[in-house]
Parts: structure tokens; C-alpha cells; sequence
């Protein structure tokens, strides 16, 4: 089962060799990556894609912290076992 760096890394490496996903990757990443990967991505779950320039250096922090509680959709996550499409749960990956 692909861990979330290695489904990211497969991205990369496909927008590398192919112009055409690459720009489509930029336009609309949801799309791009659910065709590449034949998964779906939760519609609640926003996709940026971000083109690196060479005078740039980017630092990617984690979401902040809420009230240090789950809210209800994260408890049944774990409660129930997350049965997402997307990330290290998904089975077509």
C-alpha cells in the first residue's frame, strides 16, 4: 500500500515527463491526479498545486491546531476505521 509521499512522488515524476499532465496538474489538480491515480478524492478536500520557480524555497506547515479535540467526522474516522479513497487507505492506489 503507497504511502502519501510516494503517491506525491508519482505525481511529480509523471508532471516531469509529460507536458500535457503537467499543465493539466496546474489548471485542475483534483482531476488530474483522480485520472492518473484512478481514485476519487473527497469533495471536501481541496487540491493545490504549486510551480516552483528557481529564486523561490516554500515551507509547507501542517494545518493549526484546533482545541486539541476530534471533531465527529474525525472521531468516527478512528472510531470506525477511515475507509477514505485517498491517501495511505486507498486500495486502487
Amino acid at each position: 500500500m503507497p504511502t502519501n509521499s510516494a503517491l506525491v512522488e508519482r505525481v511529480v515524476e509523471k508532471a516531469r515527463s509529460d507536458a500535457s499532465f503537467r499543465s493539466q496538474l496546474i489548471a485542475n489538480p483534483k482531476a488530474a491526479i483522480e485520472s492518473e491515480l484512478g481514485i476519487t478524492i473527497p469533495t471536501d478536500l481541496n487540491v493545490k498545486v504549486v510551480e516552483e520557480q528557481q529564486n523561490e524555497f516554500y515551507v509547507v506547515l501542517p494545518p493549526k491546531e484546533q482545541s486539541g479535540q476530534l471533531s465527529d467526522e474525525q472521531l468516527a474516522g478512528v472510531a470506525g476505521g477511515d475507509s477514505s479513497t485517498w491517501g495511505p487507505n486507498c486500495s486502487s492506489c
